[in-house]
């Protein structure tokens, strides 16, 4: 049977213990007290309302601390952010250079970068009208955005090798791939898992909204990673 609450109990009852400590949480039987958590049942959330973003988790797996950990990752997207970005121009005229930024790599561009200046340009110039930018996602129909996670490691082969991290869908069932496209108001797991029977550090990032694209527009290849 399940003790963890009555050790729990206990040591309320006589006075803290030592064992708050993730490392031993398993053999002290207090995974209750597990940071994440060692279950896709009672995964801590992470909320992302904007793409793309990215997230780093660095931090340690495995005994005699819980042996997996797993995040709920919610999806509530309703803007984008880092399509434009700005960047300082080397002119002396006050714009600033816009480049766009794209995750296609089939896709080359062979054009300038674009000189704007928000704050001047209010009225038409040279039959042109003035340039705005608009982060709104609505204009597209039935979207699904990626997301990829990558294994940066840890620079030391024998702790790498027994690392592993997995996506899951909103099912609980893990995905084969370290890609997916998902609905924009959908849910997905991460999950850490040492292989081994030690404490395994780990350096991971994840990457929600390289691209969002509607589902009609998917390729062959990008149809695998859909959920």
């Amino acid at each position: 049977m399940n003790v963890t609450q009555q050790v729990i109990n206990i040591e309320q009852s006589y006075g803290g213990a030592p064992k708050a400590n993730p490392e031993y949480y398993s053999t002290n039987k207090t995974l209750d007290y597990a940071k994440g958590s060692n279950s896709l049942l009672n995964a801590r959330s992470e909320i992302i309302t904007s793409v793309p973003t990215t997230f780093a988790y660095k931090d340690s797996v495995g005994l005699f601390g819980a042996e997996n950990v797993f995040i709920k990752v919610d999806l509530d997207i309703q803007s984008g952010k880092g399509f434009y970005q700005n960047v300082p121009s080397l002119l002396d005229n006050g714009y600033y250079s816009i480049y766009v930024n794209t995750a296609d790599p089939d896709i080359d561009f062979y054009f300038d970068p674009a000189e704007m200046d928000f704050a001047r340009e209010f009225f038409p110039e040279n039959s042109f009208e003035p340039t705005t930018l608009n982060d709104n996602l609505d204009n597209i129909r039935h979207p699904v955005v990626s997301v990829s996670i990558n294994n940066l490691k840890t620079g030391n082969k024998f702790v790498d090798a027994w690392f592993d991290v997995r996506l899951y869908t909103k099912d609980r069932i893990e995905h084969p791939y370290d890609t997916l496209y998902i609905d924009p108001k959908s849910y997905f797991y991460i999950g850490f898992h040492a292989r081994n029977t030690r404490r395994l550090p780990y350096n991971v990032s994840m990457t929600v909204g390289d691209s969002y694209i509607a589902e009609q527009d998917l390729t062959s290849e990008q149809r695998r990673y859909l959920v």
